[in-house]
C-alpha cells in the first residue's frame, strides 16, 4: 500500500489529484474546529461524554469529535447517508425513478443525483432543529437578550449550511481526487479519532493501576490490553483477506468456424466478490441507526430521561442487546439489497447466451441464471455474516470489559481499513492505465 503511494506521487497528475484531496481534508478538519456561535461548546462537550456509549457516541465518532463541541460540521455527512439510502430505496419501489436510473442515462443519473442533494439540505434542516433541541434541553445555549428566534435560526442554519458544504466538498473530491469523497470524509473523521483510542487504552490502564486519571476514564485491566490490540490487528488481516477474496465461477467458450478460420474454445471465469457490498452496508445500518436518536433530539431526550423517552434512548444504546440485534439485521439486509443491485444474475446468464459462452454442466439461459442465483446467494450470506460479526463481536468484548467508549471499534475499523483498500485499488488502475505502453511499443 506505501509502495503503491510513493509510486502514485512519482506521476504529476495523480500528484496533483492527491494534494486535492489532502487539501479538502484540512478544510474538513478545519471546520470541524470551528464552534457555531451562541453555544457553550466545553460545557456541551463534557455533557456528551457520559453518553460515549450510546447512539450519540457514535454520531461523534463519524464526525471526527464534531458532534460533541457542536462545530460547523457536527452533523458531518450522516444528512448525506441518509438522504442516498432513501432515494436508492426509492428508486427500487416507484417505477418512474426506476426507470429514469436505468433508461435515463447520464441525464437521469444526474436527475437523481439532484434529488439526493435537495433531500439532504431538508434532512439536514430536521437534524439540525433535533441537535438544536437536544443543547437547548442541557441548558447551554447563550442567546443574547432582543436575539429570540433569531438564535435558533442561525444554529440551525449553521449545522445545515456545514453538512451541504461537507456533501458539495466529497462530490469534488470524487470528481478532482482519488477515491468515493463521501467515503474518504467518513475515513477522516474516524482516523482523527485515534489519538482519543490510545488515551483512552493508556489512562485506563493507570487507572487499573490505582493512579489518578481525568475525569471521564475507565479502568481497563492491564490484561486486556494487549488483548485489544492484537484484536485491532486481527481484524484487520481479516478485512484485507476477505476484501480480495472471490468466488469464481468457471465459463467455457463454444468453438464457431467462420471461413477457414475457428474463434471461441477458451476458458474464462466470472469473478463474484464474497464481499461485494464493500463498507456501505454497515455505513447505511449505522445511518438507519441513528433515526431514534434523531427523534430524541426533537424531544430534548437522553438515557437518563424518565418514561418513555429515557426508555428508547436506552433500549438504542449502542451497548444494548436489542441495538445488537437491529444493528446485525440491518448489516444482513442492506448486503442483500447491494448484492442485488450490482450484480443481476438474469443479465449476466443472458450476455454469456449471446456470446456463445456457457457454465459447464448448465444449460444457457434459465439454468444458467438459477446457477449464478444460488452461488450469489451463498457468498452474500458469508459476506454479510463477516461484516455483521466483525461490527458486533467488539461491542460484547468492550461491553463485558465495561469501556463503552471503544465500543464501535470494529465497525470504525472495517470502514477505515476498507475505504482505504478502495482507494489504494483506484490509484493502482490509475497508474495501470497511464503506464499502458501499447501493443505498437
Amino acid at each position: 500500500m506505501i509502495q503503491t503511494v510513493r509510486n502514485a506521487w512519482k506521476i504529476p497528475e495523480l500528484k496533483r489529484k492527491m494534494l486535492f484531496v489532502i487539501f479538502a481534508l484540512l478544510i474538513f478538519r478545519l471546520g470541524s474546529a470551528i464552534p457555531v456561535p451562541l453555544i457553550n461548546g466545553t460545557m456541551l462537550q463534557s455533557q456528551l461524554a457520559a453518553a460515549s456509549g450510546t447512539i450519540f457516541g457514535l454520531i461523534n465518532v463519524m464526525s471526527g469529535d464534531a458532534f460533541s463541541r457542536a462545530t460547523v460540521f457536527a452533523l458531518s455527512i450522516q444528512p448525506y447517508i441518509n438522504s442516498s439510502i432513501i432515494i436508492q430505496l426509492l428508486t427500487v419501489a416507484i417505477p418512474a425513478l426506476e426507470r429514469m436510473a436505468k433508461e435515463g442515462g447520464e441525464e437521469g443519473r444526474k436527475k437523481i443525483a439532484a434529488i439526493t442533494r435537495y433531500a439532504t439540505v431538508a434532512i439536514a434542516l430536521i437534524q439540525a432543529f433535533g441537535y438544536y433541541t437536544l443543547i437547548k434541553s442541557y441548558g447551554m445555549i447563550t442567546v443574547p437578550e432582543g436575539y429570540g428566534v433569531w438564535g435558533a435560526v442561525v444554529i440551525i442554519a449553521s449545522f445545515t449550511a456545514g453538512s451541504a458544504f461537507l456533501m458539495w466538498l466529497g462530490e469534488q473530491i470524487t470528481e478532482f481526487g482519488v477515491g468515493n469523497g463521501i467515503s474518504i470524509i467518513l475515513f477522516a473523521g474516524i482516523v482523527s479519532r485515534g489519538p482519543a483510542l490510545v488515551q483512552t487504552l493508556w489512562y485506563g490502564g493507570k487507572a487499573a493501576l490505582g493512579k489518578t486519571v481525568p475525569a471521564g476514564y475507565s479502568a481497563i485491566p492491564v490484561w486486556a490490553i494487549p488483548l485489544i490490540i492484537i484484536g485491532i490487528l486481527a481484524i484487520v488481516m481479516l478485512i484485507v483477506f476477505v476484501n480480495d477474496a472471490e468466488r469464481r465461477i468457471p465459463v467455457q467458450y463454444a468453438k464457431r468456424v467462420v471461413g477457414r478460420k475457428m474463434y471461441g474454445g477458451q476458458s474464462s471465469h466470472i469473478p463474484m466478490k464474497v464481499n461485494m457490498s464493500g463498507v456501505l452496508p454497515i455505513i447505511f445500518a449505522q445511518s438507519i441507526a441513528t433515526i431514534p436518536a434523531t427523534i430524541g433530539m426533537f424531544a430534548g431526550w437522553t438515557k437518563e430521561s424518565e418514561g418513555f423517552g429515557g426508555g428508547l434512548m436506552r433500549i438504542f444504546d449502542t451497548t444494548g442487546v436489542i441495538y445488537c440485534i437491529i444493528y446485525f439485521l440491518l448489516i444482513v439486509g442492506f448486503s442483500y439489497f447491494y448484492a442485488t443491485i450490482q450484480f443481476n444474475p438474469i443479465e449476466v446468464a443472458n450476455n454469456l447466451k449471446k456470446n456463445g459462452g456457457f457454465v459447464p454442466g448448465f444449460r444457457p439461459g434459465k439454468p444458467t441464471a438459477d446457477f449464478i442465483t444460488k452461488v450469489l446467494s451463498k457468498i452474500t450470506m458469508f459476506g454479510a455474516l463477516y461484516l455483521a460479526v466483525i461490527a458486533i463481536v467488539p461491542i460484547i468484548v468492550t461491553s463485558l470489559l465495561g469501556v463503552s467508549n471503544l465500543a464501535i471499534g470494529g465497525t470504525s475499523v472495517i470502514i477505515v481499513v476498507g475505504v482505504a483498500l478502495e482507494t489504494v485499488k483506484q490509484l493502482e488502475a490509475q497508474m495501470l492505465m497511464r503506464h499502458y505502453k501499447g501493443f505498437l511499443e
